[in-house]
């Protein structure tokens, strides 16, 4: 469903992405993992072109997506994107920040985006909620109508860039069970995390970055029990006794 094919990105003289290589099939859930500056926003942010790419070919089911004749909004409808910061629209309802895209750029017809909405965020145990503007929201209630309104869209492929990392930690598991709810219903999914039992739990491979390299990609059993580089060795050492 993703492809990545030797993908470089540089800001000035510094290497954010070094000739990277990845493939994750469709209904997977891959963790991307690894210390801080390793490049793991910038490779998902590059997935679905919010980030320009140097050199290199991305492809999603079948679309190269930073090929100058790809119409990357439609690409962009299709690959539902999850902030760190949720980026809700402040003066819409939760209702309505899940309809608006479905409505103005799918031309999704009003009632059935609104009933589609209505069920995502229930479906998320925001059914009280409908109506609430975001300032009357928790972090994690806003978090969760942020992936109903990506859901709204029927993406093919879901992104999620350290979706919990400005959560409190009681709302961070209310966020994870969405997330968990999705992958159980084979949606293909990146997911930038710092939740190493989430990436245990739920994730079919851990693909672990540091320096702008993509240093080991195994599934979790393995690479949590059994990592073979040492970069990933001291990362774990570091993440797992802290």
């Amino acid at each position: 469903m993703i492809r990545i094919k030797g993908v470089k990105k540089s800001f000035g003289d510094l290497k954010v992405l070094n000739n990277i290589n990845l493939e994750i099939p469709q209904s997977n859930v891959s963790a991307i993992i690894g210390p801080s500056g390793a490049g793991k926003s910038t490779l998902i942010r590059a997935v679905n072109a919010l980030e320009d790419i140097d050199s290199g070919e991305i492809i999603v089911d079948g679309v190269s997506v930073h090929d100058k004749k790809t119409n990357i909004n439609k690409i962009r409808t299709e690959i539902g994107f999850v902030f760190q910061s949720f980026n809700l629209y402040p003066f819409l309802t939760a209702l309505e920040n899940v309809t608006i895209a479905s409505i103005n750029v799918k031309k999704t017809d009003k009632a059935e985006a609104i009933e589609r909405g209505r069920e995502l965020l229930s479906s998320l145990g925001l059914e009280d909620k409908f109506h609430s503007y975001p300032s009357k929201l928790s972090g994690g209630q806003q978090q969760r109508v942020a992936i109903a309104r990506a859901l709204a869209m029927d993406p093919k492929v879901m992104l999620f860039d350290e979706p919990t990392s400005a959560l409190d930690p009681e709302m961070i598991k209310e966020v994870l069970d969405a997330i968990r709810k999705l992958a159980k219903s084979g949606m293909t999914m990146m997911v930038v995390t710092h939740e190493m039992g989430f990436a245990k739990e739920m994730c079919d491979q851990i693909v672990f970055m540091a320096d702008g390299s993509i240093i080991e990609v195994a599934p979790p059993k393995t690479f949590f029990t059994n990592p073979v580089s040492p970069r990933a060795q001291d990362f774990l050492s570091k993440v797992l006794n802290h």
